[in-house]
C-alpha cells in the first residue's frame, strides 16, 4: 500500500519505520524541514527495540500536497493540538476517496478535524477515524531513528458513521490486528487516557523537571502511590461524563491490564508491571506535549462535555486553573472548548 503518515515525532517515526519495514510505500511529512533532513539524506529510518532495521521510505518531504499524492490512507500523527492546522493545510487537497486516522484523536478529534476542513472549503469530505491512543509505546531516538518498546493490544478507532469495521479493513494487514471498532467516537474520545496519565504527573512534578540536574522515568519515579491515587479520582469523572453520553468505559487500570496484558491490584501497581513504561524518560521541560496537546484536547473538552450535561468535575476543573495559572496561558480559550461541541449539536452527529 501507499501511505501517508503526517508527522515525523515519536508515534510518526514509528508508524513510518514498522509500515516500511512491512514493505509498504511510505511518504512522510513533517512541517520542519531540518527534522527530517536526515531522513530525506538517505530515505532510511533506523528502528530498534522489538524490531530491528533500517527500512527505505518512499519520501519524506514539508510539501502536503507531495505527500499525499497518490495516497488514500493518512495517518495523522501529530500531537492533537496540532489537528487543526493540519487540516487546514489539507483541505483543498482531501476527498471522500481519501481515508485519514487522527492517530489518536484525543477527545473529540473527529470534529475538529471535520469542522476545520468544512470552514476551509473542503467540500467533499474524506473519511475520519480517530484512535484512542496510539498503537506503539515508542520514544525517538533522534531524527532519524525511533525505539519501538511494544504494540498495544485492542486500541479503539471510531468514525463519525459507525463504519469503524470497513475503516480497519483499510488498514495494512499487519496493523489491523491491533485495533478494535468501536460503534461510537464518544467511546474512543472520552476513552482518552492520556490525558489522566500524562497532565498532573507532570504538574506535580514540575519541580523536578524544571531541575537541570534531575533525570528521572517518567512512569516509574513520577507516579508514585499517592499520585495513582489522585489519578483514579481523575479517572472517575472521566468515566463519570462518558455514562452522562450513554458510554460505559474501561477504566485506566482495566485499560491498561488489556493493553499490556498485565495484572495489579491497584493502578500503581499496574503502571509498574508495564514492562516498557521502566525506560520511559520523564519530560526536561514544562514545554511539552503531555501539557499543551492533553489539556487542551482532553481535559478542556472533558470538563465542557460534563457542563453541558450538568456533570461536576471539580478535579478536572482544578488541574486546568492550575495549569492556566503555572504557565500563564488560558488552555481553556485555546483548547476544544464548548464552541467545538456546539459543532456536534448543530450537525445532529
Amino acid at each position: 500500500m501507499k501511505i501517508t503518515v503526517i508527522g515525523a515525532g515519536n508515534s510518526g517515526l514509528a508508524m513510518a519505520a514498522y509500515l516500511s519495514y512491512q514493505g509498504h510505500c511510505i511518504n512522510l511529512w513533517n512541517r520542519s524541514l531540518c527534522n527530517i533532513k536526515d531522513i530525506q539524506d538517505t530515505n532510511k529510518i533506523y528502528i530498534e527495540g522489538i524490531i530491528q532495521g533500517d527500512p527505505q521510505i518512499n519520501l519524506a518531504t514539508n510539501d502536503i500536497k507531495k505527500a499525499i499524492n497518490d495516497c488514500n490512507l493518512i495517518f495523522v500523527t501529530t500531537p492533537a493540538n496540532s489537528h487543526k492546522d493540519i487540516a487546514t493545510q489539507l483541505a483543498p487537497y482531501l476527498n471522500h476517496n481519501h481515508t485519514v486516522i487522527l492517530h489518536p484523536g484525543r477527545t473529540f478529534g473527529i470534529l475538529e478535524f471535520l469542522q476545520t476542513l468544512e470552514e476551509n472549503g473542503c467540500t467533499s469530505p474524506p473519511q475520519i477515524a480517530e484512535t484512542q491512543t496510539i498503537v506503539f509505546t515508542c520514544r525517538k531516538i533522534s531524527t532519524n531513528s525511533v525505539h519501538i518498546f511494544n504494540l498495544k493490544k485492542d486500541v479503539l478507532i471510531s468514525s463519525l458513521f459507525n463504519d469503524s469495521d470497513k475503516i480497519i479493513s483499510k488498514l495494512p494487514s499487519c496493523l489491523q490486528n491491533y485495533y478494535k471498532a468501536v460503534s461510537s467516537f464518544f467511546t474512543t474520545s472520552f476513552g482518552n487516557v492520556g490525558m489522566i496519565l500524562h497532565v498532573l504527573p507532570v504538574l506535580l512534578n514540575a519541580g523536578w523537571i524544571e531541575c537541570e540536574d534531575i533525570n528521572f522515568k517518567y512512569y516509574y519515579a513520577g507516579i508514585t502511590p499517592t499520585i495513582s491515587s489522585l489519578l483514579e479520582k481523575l479517572d472517575n469523572e472521566r468515566l463519570t461524563v462518558a455514562q452522562a453520553y450513554g458510554v460505559n468505559l474501561e477504566s485506566l487500570k482495566e485499560w491498561l491490564c488489556r493493553s499490556y496484558q498485565i495484572e495489579g491490584k491497584n493502578l500503581y501497581d499496574c503502571i509498574h508491571n508495564v514492562e516498557s513504561y521502566k525506560y520511559i524518560d520523564a519530560p526536561k521541560s514544562l514545554n511539552h506535549r503531555y501539557l499543551y496537546e492533553d489539556i487542551p484536547t482532553g481535559l478542556v473538552p472533558l470538563e465542557a462535555a460534563g457542563k453541558i450535561r450538568n456533570v461536576q468535575t471539580p478535579l478536572t476543573t482544578h488541574i486546568i486553573d492550575l495549569a492556566n495559572h503555572l504557565l500563564e496561558y488560558d488552555f481553556r480559550e485555546n483548547g476544544r472548548n464548548i464552541s467545538t461541541l456546539n459543532y456536534l449539536k448543530n450537525k445532529d452527529l
